[in-house]
């Protein structure tokens, strides 16, 4: 098996990407939103969130659900349009601690498709 990712500079990342990630991380639910297609797809600790209106549902809950704070530990470009940014997450939430790896798919300049998974 080869691994087709190409890591990179973290703040080369689209725009769309670090708006998202800067909106989820400051609970900016209208802000995330805002990067999203009309029909994007969210898969997170196992679920699968699609439209904007389940997306906003699952942010609030994400984001008011623990206390935690993040920090970038990497970002990979895994083809076009594709990207994976890991992040160390630390809170209250079960175990405390996490690096999770943000899979991004984009369409024409917004998130289409993002899983998030350790």
């Amino acid at each position: 098996m080869t691994d087709d990712t190409t890591p990179f500079d973290p703040t080369d990342l689209p725009d769309v990407v670090k708006r998202y990630l800067t909106a989820h991380n400051e609970h900016d639910l209208p802000a995330a939103s805002a990067a999203l297609t009309p029909d994007a797809t969210v898969i997170d600790d196992g679920r699968t969130y699609e439209g904007i209106p389940a997306i906003e549902r699952w942010l609030d809950r994400a984001t008011s659900e623990y206390t935690y704070t993040t920090t970038l530990i990497g970002a990979d470009h895994d083809g076009p349009d594709r990207y994976t940014v890991t992040q160390h997450l630390e809170g209250d939430f079960p175990g405390g601690t996490v690096d999770l790896h943000y899979r991004f798919t984009l369409d024409q300049g917004l998130i289409s498709h993002l899983t998030i998974a350790p």
